[in-house]
Parts: C-alpha cells; structure tokens; sequence
C-alpha cells in the first residue's frame, strides 16, 4: 500500500455504504504524515471527510480547505467547476455572462454525462503540477473518494465519452488528455473498498471487470473494511458448536464465532478473485463515529 501514496492520484471506490470515504480519509491522513501535499476529493457536495478529519464540516462548496497539517479537503460540485473552466478558457466579460445565467442546468439535463466530465476534470486539475487555477498550489497526491460503483465507474469513463463524440476540438483533446491519465497506472491508482459479506464482495468482482473493459485499469489494491477480530481458534469454535446453547454468552460465543469465519471466507474468495492484488482487512471499530484518532489508527493500519 506503501507504493499507492507515489502516484499523483488515487480513486477510491466500491459498493455505496462499505466505508469508502472513511477509507480515503485514511489514506489521506497516511500521505500527510509522511510529508505528502495531500488533498481528498468528495464529489456532490458532500463533506463526509471533512467531518471525519476536522470535526466538523463547514458546508463550504469547490474550497480547498485545510484539515490538518499537510492535509485539504475540497468538495466538488459541477456547477462551480464548470464556472471555473469557463473563467479559464473565455475572456472575463464572456465568461461571467455565461456563469451566472442558467444555461449550466439547462446544459448539464440534455447532455448526459457532463457533470461527470466537469467533476473528474476538476480532479484531474488538482492532480496537476502547473494548475490552471490562480494562484494554487500543487499537490503530491489527490485522493477522489469516488460515488458508488456505477456512478464512479460513470465519472471515470466521461472523459473518454467525450473524447470520442467530439472527435476534435478543445473538448476531444482535452477529454483525451485527463482519460490518458485516468487510464495510465502508473499515474492513476484505483483502490477498491468492501465489507467482508457475499453481495459487496460480488459487486467488488464485478467492478473490476467493468473496469477492465471500459477503462483498461485493474485494482492496485482492495481494503476490507470492518473486519471482526478472530476471537476463538477453530478447535474452540468447534466445542462451542457441541456445546448446547443454555446460556445467552454461548449463543452470543457461538454467533461471533460464526460470523468472524464467514468474514474470512469472503475475505480468501475476494483474494482468489481479485488474482494478485493485495488484499488489506481493516478492524471493525465499534464506534458510534469516527474521528482523527481512529483515523490515524486506521491509517497505520493501510500503511505500515
């Protein structure tokens, strides 16, 4: 996992409600202490990171707030990055004209796929060294804590959609500009999350392929999140399976027991289908919510 922190971005995706901005924060907080600019990306408005690492969001939209020493958060939503791109490539007059009038909404309804374009081309902004925005500073790393697996998979490949409508232009070239990058592992890292229970597990298997096919990208690793300890061996879960369940704390004992097995079974058939990629379990935190102290925990976890 030491290896994902050198690339200058790293998508985190899966399955919706498997632990995936917690995942990225993590990783956020892993970069920074070793030095690294780091900047995580939520899309839709969102702030679920900045949350997690600061305490407390601020509900500030396309800001590149600081959460902690070396560490940002920016919560992008397509309206502001299409503003920003109009202000970048249009003289000042036009531009305003066209920020402030509804054509965004009117735009982004009859064309599929363009507030996907506009949000993984901020992204890609962010990763670059000589950014277009004014005044901004480079970052080592920018982690995008992507939407659930179809929407990512959609915000991945808008680029390249684009790319091949337009077949010319500024659109086409630079929709081929940001999949080249997208599409390039040694630039771009995908890192996927699950919890360790049949269905995300399925959907995990299932991404991959997807894309494979439409990206030409494979995991460079996958995290297992909440993943309960190993409190019995397999003798002792044994004798509490002969053991006839009397008592509340054997039947507890036993469902425990039962669960953390099926955990690591779907953790070994997760490893056999993913063929080679590392493979990294988080521990079930029992907590209500999560904060910086458990993030750093969790970070030392995904990079020793």
């Amino acid at each position: 996992m030491r290896d994902l922190l050198s690339k200058p971005l790293l998508v985190v995706t899966g399955k919706g409600g498997v632990g995936k901005s917690t995942v990225a924060a993590a990783l956020g907080v892993a970069a920074a202490a070793r030095g690294l600019r780091t900047i995580v990306a939520e899309v839709s408005a969102r702030d679920d990171v900045s949350r997690a690492l600061a305490g407390t969001g601020d509900g500030s939209v396309f800001v590149e707030r600081s959460v902690g020493s070396g560490l940002h958060h920016i919560s992008i939503d397509p309206e502001s990055a299409l503003e920003e791109y109009l202000r970048d490539q249009l003289p000042r007059g036009v531009s305003d004209v066209l920020a402030s009038s509804r054509m965004f909404s009117y735009l982004a309804a009859a064309t599929p796929g363009l507030s996907e374009l506009l949000t993984v081309g901020k992204v890609w902004e962010l990763a670059q060294p000589d950014r277009r925005t004014p005044g901004a500073h480079p970052y080592d790393l920018v982690i995008l804590d992507a939407p659930a697996t179809g929407h990512g998979v959609a915000i991945l490949t808008a680029p390249q959609t684009f790319a091949d409508a337009a077949r010319m232009g500024p659109v086409a070239r630079q929709g081929g500009i940001i999949h080249a990058m997208l599409a390039d592992p040694d630039r771009t890292a995908v890192v996927a999350v699950a919890t360790p229970e049949e269905m995300p597990v399925n959907e995990t298997l299932a991404l991959q392929r997807v894309l494979a096919a439409e990206l030409g990208q494979r995991f460079a690793a996958v995290v297992v999140n909440g993943v309960l300890p190993k409190r019995f061996s397999r003798a002792e879960a044994d004798a509490l399976d002969r053991v006839v369940p009397g008592s509340r704390a054997v039947r507890a004992a036993r469902a425990e027991a039962r669960r953390s097995r099926a955990h690591r079974a779907q953790i070994a058939r997760l490893r056999r289908g993913v063929g080679g990629v590392e493979v990294r379990s988080l521990p079930q935190l029992f907590e209500s919510e999560l904060g910086p102290e458990q993030l750093r925990r969790l970070a030392g976890e995904l990079v020793t």
